[in-house]
C-alpha cells in the first residue's frame, strides 16, 4: 500500500469528525444546548470571535446560547471539510455560512455571518470532540441589530 494512501481507520475518522461539525449546527439551529456535550470535550476552549477566549463547555454553550436563543431561527451551512489525522488528534477546518432570523428586530429580520471554523480535536471515550474551535469571520451582511437585540 502507497503511504499517501489513507487507511481505513483514518477514513473512518475523517467521516466522524465530519459528523462532528454537522452535530454543532444541528445543536445550534435546533437550540439543543445539551447536544453540544456530543461536540465539545468538557475542558474544550473556544475564540467565538467575542473579546474573550471561552474556557470549558459551560462557557462555550452559554456564549452559543445568548447569542442564538433570542432568535426566531437561525441556519447554519458547513462545508469544504479539511480534516488532517495524527493518532488522537486532528485539525479541522471548513467553511460556514449562517443566517440568523429575527422578525422583530428594527430594521429586518435578517443577518448573515460568513466564515471558517478551524478546530483542534482529540479522540475520547466517547468518540471524537472539539478541543479548540476558533470562529474567523470574513464577512457578514443584513442587519446586525437581528444579532444584537435590537
Amino acid at each position: 500500500m502507497s503511504t499517501t494512501t489513507p487507511d481505513l481507520q483514518t477514513l473512518l475518522d475523517e467521516r466522524e469528525i465530519t459528523r462532528v461539525a454537522l452535530r454543532y449546527c444541528r445543536a445550534l439551529d435546533t437550540k439543543d444546548w445539551a447536544a453540544l456535550d456530543e461536540v465539545f470535550l468538557a475542558d474544550a476552549t473556544a475564540d467565538l470571535s467575542g473579546p474573550d477566549l471561552l474556557v470549558g463547555i459551560e462557557a462555550i454553550r452559554g456564549r452559543i446560547r445568548a447569542a442564538l436563543e433570542i432568535l426566531d431561527d437561525s441556519q447554519h451551512l458547513v462545508g469544504n471539510h479539511e480534516v488532517d489525522v495524527t493518532g488522537d488528534t486532528a485539525t479541522h477546518r471548513c467553511y460556514l455560512q449562517a443566517q440568523h432570523v429575527r422578525h422583530a428586530a428594527t430594521g429586518g429580520p435578517n443577518y448573515m455571518i460568513a466564515g471558517r471554523y478551524e478546530d483542534r480535536l482529540a479522540r475520547s471515550d466517547a468518540g471524537w470532540r472539539i478541543a479548540h474551535r476558533t470562529l474567523v469571520v470574513m464577512w457578514s451582511e443584513g442587519n446586525l441589530a437581528v444579532a444584537r437585540g435590537g
